[in-house]
């Protein structure tokens, strides 16, 4: 029987950890009929989610210390992705052989449509806004959704689709690591890159979660993977599925590359079609070439015509907090990157800018990640550089070390408004100020979307 088809009444389901994907897995199975329980390790206060809904359908809310008698009675576990399976209440549950599952599981197992999911470790988001405005261009689509990692629960998003349509889903390593079936038609890997190896354990250990987003795939099923990028290049050996690949720098007899005279090109069963010149893009930068390759590829194996992939590239203007535009002041554009939460990620919005244009706003919780290559492109990029946050002190030794000048370095603590009016001051006309931190947003922000929205807030409070 299939999970969305069972009677819950007689069920007792845990979810473990208060955040947006965990309360839409509570608030669905309560509407259902479960015996409901969420439970965080946070203090109620600490809780940023708001849970009065939950309180109203008489979903038990447990905050603080998880003792393993949570489980006790317990038919099924759900994790949230910011909970790692590590923990000793989700270790208790596999001994028990309670089953767990993530919430993207759990939205898999109710989807009665296509799932079209993007995982890599930079150019989620971008790809799967672009990917889900191009399946709108599908007629034979009557419903698409949007949802997982990109801030939407994935499970409102499959239930408000329902039959005959299609959800294109981000889904990030945390959300991958509680999976055990979870099956899209048509996956891609953007990109695998050092990042979240603290929580992983090592970056082989990341690599192979990654990969889980394919490992339930047959033949019936695509997944798009980077040519140019080696650890994702490799995955084809490991992937049971028809492999179908992209790539900015070789031309490939089957897949999406760019051509001789820079056009953007799908090739596939004998044919090649040529989309339209990379030039016509609006997003601009290598990275979001290979985005738009990507979420052209899947779209085209998904049933989207040519003339309408060409015509949704040429007007998709990016996403928020990916190397935004935001406000010129004094003839200094302000530009807001704070979804660069890795270093790979902020050289990627530090090759879309000329050299030595830039005043670099960088920094916050250090993921401890290899700085080198990082800063020997703000060397060359960047006239200054201003430091705010936990990484302040390890990211000026490495400047140092690669030989950036000290004295443009300058460190605002931990101040945003400071690090922007430290930029003002410096930055001179025909510069940029970029924020572009490299780094995660938890020492200083609930998340990057916060960050980049206080960036956004002081630079248009300029007078």
């Amino acid at each position: 029987m299939a999970i969305s088809d069972k009677d819950w009444t007689n069920e007792r389901v845990l979810v473990v950890g208060a955040g947006i994907s965990g309360i839409a897995a509570a608030r669905v199975l309560k509407k259902l009929g479960a015996d409901v329980t969420l439970s965080d390790a946070k203090k109620e206060t600490d809780v940023h989610f708001d849970t009065t809904e939950l309180r109203a359908l008489g979903v038990n809310l447990i905050f603080g210390e998880q003792k393993e008698e949570l489980l006790d009675g317990v038919t099924l576990v759900i994790v949230s992705p910011a909970v790692p399976v590590r923990v000793p209440l989700i270790q208790a549950a596999y001994a028990r052989k309670i089953p767990v599952l993530s919430e993207i599981e759990l939205a898999y197992d109710f989807a009665k449509s296509p799932i079209l999911a993007i995982t890599g470790t930079n150019g989620k988001t971008t790809t799967t806004t672009l990917l889900g405005e191009l399946m709108k261009k599908a007629p034979q689509y009557k419903a698409v959704g949007v949802g997982g990692n990109i801030g939407v629960p994935l499970i409102d998003e499959v239930l408000r689709v329902g039959e005959g349509g299609v959800t294109v889903a981000e889904i990030s390593s945390y959300q991958l690591e509680a999976t055990n079936d979870f099956r899209p038609h048509i996956a891609a890997i953007l990109n695998v890159t050092p990042d979240h190896v603290v929580r992983h354990g090592s970056l082989e250990v990341y690599r192979q979660t990654k990969e889980k987003i394919f490992a339930q795939q047959t033949q019936d099923d695509f997944i798009v993977l980077n040519y140019d990028n080696e650890p994702t290049r490799k995955m084809a050996d490991r992937a049971p599925s028809h492999v179908f690949f992209f790539s900015r720098a070789k031309k490939l007899d089957e897949g999406a590359f760019v051509d001789d005279d820079k056009n953007l090109v799908i090739r596939y069963g004998g044919e090649t079609h040529v989309i339209m010149p990379q030039s016509d893009l609006i997003i601009k930068g290598g990275h979001n070439v290979e985005n738009a390759l990507a979420a052209s590829a899947m779209a085209y194996l998904a049933g989207v015509g040519i003339e309408a992939i060409a015509e949704m590239l040429r007007s998709f203007k990016g996403v928020e907090h990916r190397i935004e535009p935001v406000r010129m002041v004094d003839g200094v554009m302000y530009y807001n990157d704070s979804k660069a939460t890795n270093t790979d990620s902020a050289i990627k919005a530090l090759e879309s800018f000329p050299d030595n244009k830039i005043v670099l706003i960088a920094g916050g919780d250090d993921k401890m990640t290899d700085l080198t290559s990082f800063m020997r492109l703000v060397k060359k990029r960047c006239a200054k550089l201003i430091l705010i946050g936990d990484a302040s002190a390890r990211f000026k030794e490495a400047a140092l070390k690669n030989e950036f000048p000290a004295q443009n370095i300058r460190e605002a603590g931990y101040s945003m408004e400071k690090a922007v009016s430290i930029a003002r001051s410096l930055a001179k006309e025909h510069q940029i100020v970029l924020l572009s931190p490299a780094c995660a947003s938890f020492d200083m922000f609930s998340c990057f979307e916060e960050r980049g929205k206080v960036f956004k807030d002081i630079v248009n409070g300029m007078k």
